[in-house]
């Protein structure tokens, strides 16, 4: 196997690495927010709006770790550094 399928396969299974370790944190994040929200709301149903307009703020920048992984995994397997470098050397 040359080294240019292995730089492929490289970056095919970091992809997969990131995007599946990238999602597990941000998803906990967001089921344990949400049920602290919900837990608060029952407590005190009349701060309901503040409680709703956080957990909105609050999901969104926990989400932003998720799309920071896809971004990351997108780059690995369409926009690699590394291709360019490794084409050179192969002569293609």
């Amino acid at each position: 196997m040359d080294s240019l399928a292995l730089i492929a396969i490289g970056s095919v299974c970091a992809a997969g690495v990131c995007m599946g370790l990238g999602a597990i944190g941000p998803a906990i994040g967001e089921g344990m927010a949400l049920a602290r929200a919900l837990s608060s709301i029952a407590q005190q149903p009349d701060e309901t709006n503040t409680i709703v307009k956080f957990l909105f703020v609050g999901m969104a920048m926990i989400e932003s770790t998720a799309i920071y992984s896809f971004v990351l995994a997108m780059i690995l397997l369409f926009a690699n550094p590394f291709w360019n470098y490794f084409l050179e050397k192969a002569g293609g």
